[in-house]
This record gives structure tokens, sequence and C-alpha cells, in this order.
């Protein structure tokens, strides 16, 4: 899947960054597939966020191979919402930067 040419970006890059549900995300990338300014990244999940996961959580996670997405350069989100749209989990939310 290539990343969009163009994307219809609503604000200055770091006033909006995406927040990723770890309950919920099972590392698809498909936010990755879509996003313009490559915010994304699909890795581990590091244990710091995997152990106050719920046993049902957790177990999810292993079947999907402990993999979920990070966001390591959140501050170049431009609130788009193409990452929002395409998650097949709905794990994705945006939210105004801290």
């Amino acid at each position: 899947m290539s990343k969009p040419a163009e994307a219809n970006c609503k604000q200055l890059p770091g006033v909006i960054v995406p927040v990723v549900n770890f309950k919920r995300c099972e590392g698809k990338a498909d936010c990755v597939a879509v996003c313009p300014e490559n915010v994304f990244e699909i890795r581990r999940i590091d244990d710091a966020d995997y152990q106050p996961l719920g046993p049902l959580n957790k177990f999810k996670l292993r079947v999907h191979g402990m993999q979920v997405a990070y966001t390591p350069n959140a501050d170049a989100c431009r609130a788009c919402g193409l990452c929002v749209t395409a998650c097949p989990e709905k794990a994705i939310g945006l939210t105004r930067a801290a």
C-alpha cells in the first residue's frame, strides 16, 4: 500500500498527536501505510506498556506476535486523521499535545 501523495492535514505539526490504545492495537500496520508524516512504527510492545494490561489483552497480544504501533514521530503529526480511519481495531485517537 502506498502512502497518499497529499493528505488533508488540519494542523501544524505537534499541535495534535495520535494516541494508540494498546488494549486494542494488533500491530497490523495500516497506520504506518497511510501516515504521510511517518509518525508510526510497528514493534514489540515495551514491558512497561504490557504489564498493566489484563490477562485477555496479554493473550491477544501474544496471539498477534506482541506487535503494536508506537508513535516515535508524534510531534510530526498534522491531524489528517488517516490513521484513525485506517485502523481496523479503532485503536488510534487524536488528542491535543500536552
